[in-house]
């Protein structure tokens, strides 16, 4: 509830700003404002309905929540432009002040002498004001657009394949060369179905990879809703299976008939719990722990169960759904963290904000002495849009230190 209100009053301020700059500074009074004004109020209500039904199932849900989301990337995107838009504004407006229309010698709008001897600004044409404001907003407009098509564009085509060497100091040579298909925030819901997971499970199952790793934000719906769409995971194929790890939307979503879908799909959840893979005589452990969302449901992340215990002679990769996590992973001597969550900022300019929560927005980095991968996703939350961060599905390849050399 504290989620929706915040939401409201956010959603309310950037409406009532782009009121201000694209329907009130640009026309007079009439019918013309009052249009734009309902439009305005239209928009806002279309955002809140989408927000509000995005939980739900069916036709319904996604007729409303496609043009809200749309339009909320399109709200936030001609606020943010307006908002830098407003330097030339004040310059244009200055300059049109400077060099009004003459007035007559005695006329209401004259300029006239103040205390000191210096004439008063003369006021503004209203004229050039009202097209100064139009220009603006049109351009504001078509800039929008441009960034929210190119963005949807990105949000939906295909995943961009990634592929990360990723040195471990304990792996056997022989394990040298496995390959981890690594999936995250796939964010089955209204927008995405069944075809968004029949694209991913084709693209990795191309990859011909070892072992797929699936770190969290699956779904945002309940099973009843979205068991359908989820089905094709069924048909990931690897040399060691697929494994799973629940993010914070599962927890949303209904996380224990969700993981007892995913077992009956054959996605193995890791539940604060670990398994040695073998190839070649070779070993490592792979582990896995609870999203820290789980905690509010007594069934946060347990580290010492999934790690301790274990030979530590050999290396251990860790799948967890948000990168902050490596910070106890790292206590706990792991090799590597696989994870996802950030999205990679989604929206520039979101990329900023996700580094006062998160150690690692996208890619690989070493925090606490602990690899860390963290893809951009392959879907989206909220919005249909990616602006400076494309989806991802990315191959990890575990190599010897002295691989290559």
């Amino acid at each position: 509830m504290f989620f929706f209100v915040l939401f409201a009053v956010v959603m309310g301020a950037a409406h009532y700003y782009i009121w201000k700059r694209a329907v009130r500074a640009t026309t007079r009074p009439g019918r013309g404002r009052r249009v734009g004004t309902g439009v305005v109020v239209l928009l806002y209500l279309l955002v809140m309905s989408a927000l509000a039904v995005s939980r739900l199932g069916g036709s319904f849900g996604a007729v409303v929540a496609w043009p809200g989301f749309i339009w909320l990337a399109g709200a936030f995107y001609f606020s943010l432009i307006l908002g830098v838009l407003e330097i030339p504004r004040l310059v244009l407006n200055r300059a049109t002040r400077a060099h009004g229309a003459p007035v007559a010698v005695g006329a209401p709008d004259a300029p006239v002498e103040a205390p000191g001897g210096a004439l008063e600004e003369q006021p503004a044409d209203p004229g050039r004001r009202l097209f100064i404001a139009r220009s603006l907003a049109v351009a504001g407009g078509v800039a929008t657009a441009g960034v929210v098509g190119f963005g949807t564009t990105q949000a939906l085509g295909d995943p961009i394949i990634k592929r990360v060497p990723v040195t471990l100091g304990k792996l056997d040579p022989r394990l040298s060369g496995y390959r981890i298909a690594v999936v995250s925030d796939i964010h089955l819901g209204p927008l995405l179905g069944r075809g968004h997971t029949e694209r991913i499970v084709r693209m990795i199952n191309e990859q011909r990879v070892d072992l797929v790793a699936v770190v969290g934000d699956l779904v945002d719906g309940t099973v009843d809703e979205l068991g359908e769409a989820a089905a094709p995971l069924r048909d990931l194929v690897s040399t060691h299976g697929s494994f799973f790890v629940t993010g914070n939307h599962e927890y949303y979503s209904g996380v224990e008939p969700w993981l007892a879908e995913l077992e009956r799909l054959g996605v193995n959840p890791l539940r604060n719990e670990r398994l040695r893979i073998e190839r070649a005589g070779a070993s490592f452990d792979l582990a896995g722990v609870n999203d820290v969302t789980g905690e509010a449901f007594q069934d946060g992340p347990d580290f010492a169960r999934a790690l301790d215990g274990r030979d530590t002679s050999t290396p251990v990769v860790l799948m967890a759904h948000q990168p902050v996590q490596v910070r106890e992973a790292a206590k706990h001597g792991v090799d590597l963290q696989l994870s996802g969550h950030t999205h990679g900022g989604q929206m520039f300019p979101f990329h900023l904000a996700v580094g006062l929560q998160q150690p690692v927005r996208s890619g690989l980095e070493t925090v606490d002495g602990t690899q860390v991968y963290t893809s951009n996703g392959a879907g989206f939350w909220g919005p249909p849009v990616r602006v400076g961060a494309a989806p991802d599905i990315t191959v990890v390849e575990l190599r010897h230190k002295f691989a290559g050399r």
